[in-house]
């Protein structure tokens, strides 16, 4: 059987928040470790039946930055609900939440569509 690892690496400042994010998967096209600003990460937790999550940024992230992430994020998870379960109905409702946060953040941003 295949094996696969993910890692990450974090660099906290003196207050333990993150200064860098660094990261590196034994699939993932070039060798060594990629800096990012930005990871969310969820896990199921089987035995309470609820999510685990982990979100770490950079004090460098944008606000904009962060706001499109979540949007992604997001976008992702309505196209995983229609291919693992077939669920149209959740994946355009969440397709449709993220065109809606998409003209506000361009909206804030000036950039009206």
């Amino acid at each position: 059987m295949k094996k696969s690892d993910i890692k990450f690496q974090i660099e906290l400042d003196e207050k333990s928040l993150p200064k860098a994010i660094t990261w590196d998967a034994s699939d993932k096209e070039g060798e060594g470790l990629e800096s990012t600003k930005s990871i969310s990460l969820n896990i199921w937790d089987n035995l309470n039946q609820s999510t685990l999550r982990i979100d770490l940024w950079t004090e460098d992230m944008s606000v904009v930055e962060m706001k499109r992430f979540y949007i992604d994020i997001l976008g992702g998870m309505g196209q995983t609900i229609l291919n693992s379960t077939g669920d149209e109905y959740m994946s355009e409702e969440i397709k449709d939440l993220c065109d809606r946060l998409v003209r506000h953040v361009n909206e804030e941003n000036g950039k009206i569509q």
